[in-house]
């Protein structure tokens, strides 16, 4: 499991209130025994039927401010109102906790370490929109989070905050965990469901969105688990606090991997918090891969939330690091992330404020590279894993990035053409436009981002068949004479 990393102590815990300690930053993890429920648990879902009322939760989910948690940052309160709105009598809410990204834990980390807070707002999802039947979907091989999920379904069953007459409303509610294997793509929704209904996995034309038909026709709800377990904090504490948390535009906390040269962890963190500060969390240093000297517990310049706060150390300090540890390029967002220079690292943790420089929120992973990596072979790389991972339903998708990902192998080793720079261009903006799922739209981030901020170096590539990084081969060095090929003696 991922080390969970130290926050400012004015970082407020939503998703990990109850899995962490917060002195020692480890997780407490569910027993795949425990039959018992944790203080408060069920305690919101019992609020919301008793005090709230259908309405009145669809009301408080909406006020706050949530917004979706899988990468697109749709309004979870519009969602969850656009099922109720449907005049079928069968509804579904599906847990998203399949966690697509293959590097990155976060959703895993947290049905390990507090599934209860997951079925709880499955739980609440369900009786807001008038559900009786409910998914969690979660990977075949995430072992200890299929275990505490079920446990805490049982447990939630035996306390009858499950299952037939909840509370003797007369409302039932069957939630099932299912452990689905699949690719990249499971973590689209319409993918999703079609794997939960054992079809192939491809995306479907939108609209019709799933609230209106989903799982098996039906109106259907899809949230992330980190989505849901924000749920019962907000019903329990009230829409106003959750709104004060984080940025006005995109409300509450969410879990983050960071990844680097110099250290590696998940972090809660509130969404608007600059990519600098949330850097720093792994790398004990100041964001841009420089360490920081050890302080009396003051955070420096920060945000606006947090000025003047204490803060605890990020995690064992790392000194001496040397120059290649500068950090040369911050990947956010996942294999379809944008690559982005470390003067941008003051940029908010936000949907719309990554949006606009070329990344996203995706899976929550921001990944550092120093100055040893090479952006071209990077942006590369992760067109070519994106091209492996599309389903190849849509035709720009299923060449249009193969092509892309042809052209950046031609350019990392040595075979560049001159136009490779302006096809690039216009081979992306054809395959994002035409995109039927984000998948498609997304992939072509990477390249883009590369060529927007580390465009000289793409330069040496194509015009000096030259990898400044030394990375790419058989292309020569910078300032070395390329490597001459041996002749057979005959």
């Amino acid at each position: 499991m991922t080390t969970l990393l130290q926050t400012p102590t004015a970082w407020p815990r939503v998703l990990l209130e109850r899995a962490t300690d917060g002195t020692t930053g480890s997780t407490r993890r569910a027993s795949a025994t425990e039959t018992t429920l944790p203080d408060g648990a069920f305690g919101a879902l019992v609020d919301a039927i008793r005090d709230l009322g259908q309405g009145g939760t669809l009301e408080q989910v909406t006020a706050s401010g949530l917004r979706g948690r899988g990468g697109a940052g749709f309004p979870t309160g519009e969602k969850w109102r656009a099922c109720a709105a449907q005049p079928s009598g069968r509804r579904f809410v599906v847990a998203n906790g399949y966690g697509a990204d293959p590097a990155v834990f976060t959703d895993g980390a947290l049905m390990a370490a507090d599934p209860w807070a997951v079925v709880e707002g499955v739980a609440i999802a369900a009786f807001a929109v008038g559900a009786s039947e409910a998914v969690i979907a979660v990977r075949a091989d995430a072992g200890a989070a299929i275990a505490g999920l079920e446990s805490a379904i049982l447990a939630g069953e035996g306390a009858g905050f499950l299952g037939p007459d909840i509370l003797g409303t007369g409302w039932q509610l069957s939630i099932v965990v299912r452990a689905v294997q699949g690719a990249y793509m499971l973590g689209e929704e319409t993918v999703l469901l079609k794997a939960l209904e054992g079809k192939r996995g491809q995306p479907e034309q939108r609209p019709p969105y799933p609230t209106e038909r989903g799982l098996f026709g039906q109106p259907t709800v899809v949230n992330n688990v980190q989505t849901l377990a924000a749920v019962p904090w907000i019903v329990r504490h009230g829409a106003r606090a959750y709104a004060a948390i984080g940025s006005s535009a995109s409300p509450g906390t969410m879990l983050v991997q960071v990844r680097g040269p110099l250290g590696d962890g998940i972090a809660e963190v509130p969404i608007g918090t600059p990519i600098r500060e949330i850097v720093a969390l792994a790398t004990s240093g100041d964001g841009d891969g420089h360490p920081r000297p050890k302080r009396d517990g003051t955070r420096g310049a920060a945000s606006s939330r947090s000025t003047g706060s204490s803060r605890t150390t990020a995690s064992s300090s790392r000194q001496g690091a040397t120059p290649a540890s500068a950090t040369k390029a911050v990947l956010v967002g996942g294999p379809a992330g944008g690559l982005l220079p470390p003067e941008l690292l003051d940029t908010p943790f936000e949907f719309e404020a990554l949006r606009a420089v070329g990344a996203h929120v995706g899976s929550g992973s921001i990944v550092v590279a120093d100055q040893r990596a090479c952006t071209v072979d990077l942006a590369r790389l992760l067109t070519t894993y994106c091209s492996d991972e599309a389903c190849g339903k849509s035709i720009p998708c299923r060449i249009g990035l193969r092509r892309l990902a042809e052209i950046g192998d031609r350019i990392t080793t040595g075979r560049p053409k001159p136009t490779d720079s302006q096809l690039l261009v216009d081979l992306a903006h054809d395959v994002a436009e035409s995109g039927l799922c984000e998948h498609e739209r997304l992939a072509t981030l990477p390249l883009l981002s590369g060529m927007r901020y580390f465009g000289p170096e793409l330069d040496e590539h194509i015009l000096r068949s030259s990898c400044p990084a030394g990375v790419c081969r058989p292309i020569a060095v910078a300032g070395k004479p390329a490597p001459q090929p041996s002749v057979p003696s005959a």
